[in-house]
């Protein structure tokens, strides 16, 4: 009997526990940094070396993390569901606990490609993507064929690739559950919305969410305590 299928959509909330700073919760700063600067192709255009020396820093961040109780109860679920986990985070948090399909929808922290490449010209093809684990960046770091490297990050005023495959996913969800999210940075925000009329939704969130929709239970908690209330609720159907 094959397994039913549960996406969960994840946001910063679930790796925040994990010692993740989150920059919405920060009026707009991420590590004391204006987001347009270090977070948009337009601010990767006017300083380039002040965005590598960020992200060589959130790298560098990463490397001193470990995944919470969170990410490993989302990789468990993996037991008794096929789990599809669509993320906002640049993290490897998912993979580190054991989660098999994940879907980055805002790109991969650890890894890099050329500045001409992975974009609209190319079917935003992946070919030359590759990962340095937690090394820095510099400029002058250059590609194989030749171009800058830059983070492999889906920055303000870029496409989302991967939203597509994302959609399609929670299309044939029979559950869907998001998790530390606030639901106000589009598309992913919207993802909600493609699920089934009678797919119920749970979502995880200690803060009120934007959300009006009779399929909708809300989970008032932080992540890895939303995380074993959520399970429990699955044991009990």
């Amino acid at each position: 009997m094959s397994k039913k299928k549960l996406v969960v959509l994840t946001g910063a909330g679930v790796s925040a526990e994990s010692g993740i700073t989150t920059f919405r919760d920060s009026d707009g700063l991420w590590e004391n940094h204006n987001v347009q600067d270090v977070a948009s192709i337009e601010g990767w255009y006017r300083n380039p070396s002040l965005v590598l020396e960020f992200y060589n820093a959130r790298r560098a961040q990463l490397s001193q993390v470990r995944p919470n109780s969170a990410h490993l109860a989302i990789a468990d679920l993996e037991q008794e569901w096929d789990v599809t986990v669509v993320t906002q985070n640049v993290d490897n948090l998912h993979e580190r606990a054991g989660s098999t399909r994940i879907i980055h929808l805002h790109g991969e922290l650890t890894k890099v490609r050329p500045e001409n490449c992975c974009n609209e010209m190319d079917g935003f093809s992946e070919e030359t993507v590759f990962d340095i684990g937690h090394e820095a960046v510099s400029i002058g770091d250059l590609a194989p064929n030749g171009a800058q490297l830059r983070p492999h990050i889906v920055w303000f005023g870029e496409a989302v690739p991967k939203i597509e495959s994302a959609i399609d996913a929670v299309e044939a969800a029979d559950v869907l559950l998001i998790v530390g999210t606030s639901l106000q940075v589009y598309p992913a925000a919207g993802l909600y919305r493609y699920a089934g009329m009678d797919t119920p939704i749970y979502i995880i969130d200690p803060k009120d969410v934007p959300v009006r929709d009779s399929r909708v239970t809300h989970i008032k908690e932080v992540a890895t305590n939303g995380m074993e209330t959520f399970k429990n609720i699955l044991k009990s159907k």
